[in-house]
């Protein structure tokens, strides 16, 4: 049985660096063509299409359905690689397993969040053109993001620019760092669970 989640395990492996080829190549636009860019495609469209007609998590240029897609792909190697490993089933593991595979989620949006917060900060501080498609791009996702973390923390009160984005940052800094040390004392409390 090991042997078979192992397998399981290792070809989940690698349909997920499939999809993460196939990802870079969408980049890349017409850039890489031919046969094996199409075959790559016939393999990985369904499933990221699926993802995409259930969650339609598409934010201006961004679509997040191919992280839940990938997110997805990584808990079910992670469950076939424990089931390979320990040769054992717990309902305290599957939990440690999923509740990482969330946070993977979770803190994977916090860290974009953080990294558009500080491109609009660099552009803010360099008077760069917002006009430019780029940074109009991070503007347009930058604004309803500060605009909602600002009212949670501040409420109604009008705050400088410049220092919402500062306390903004330091917010996601806080979930990002209080989020991983709690999710991995949850995960090993968990674990640790009698079968």
């Amino acid at each position: 049985m090991r042997f078979i989640f192992n397998i399981l395990a290792v070809l989940t492996g690698i349909y997920s660096l499939l999809i993460f080829i196939r990802i870079i190549f969408s980049w890349l636009g017409g850039m890489v063509s031919g046969k094996p860019v199409e075959i790559l495609s016939q393999i990985t469209d369904p499933y990221l299409d699926w993802w995409r007609q259930k969650l339609n998590l598409r934010i201006g240029l961004f679509d997040f359905s191919v992280i839940a897609a990938i997110v997805s792909l990584s808990l079910l190697q992670s469950v076939f690689s424990m089931l390979s490993s320990a040769g054992r089933f717990s309902i305290g593991s599957l939990l440690a397993v999923i509740l990482v595979s969330l946070w993977t989620i979770v803190s994977f949006i916090v860290g974009f969040c953080m990294i558009i917060i500080i491109l609009r900060a660099f552009a803010y501080l360099t008077n760069r053109n917002i006009y430019n498609p780029f940074w109009s791009a991070i503007e347009s996702i930058s604004q309803p993001l500060m605009f909602s973390l600002k009212r949670i923390i501040f409420g109604k009160r009008i705050v400088n620019y410049l220092n919402g984005m500062i306390v903004c940052f330091v917010l996601l800094a806080l979930v990002m760092f209080g989020g991983r040390f709690l999710i991995n004392f949850l995960a090993g409390y968990f674990y640790r669970l009698p079968v």
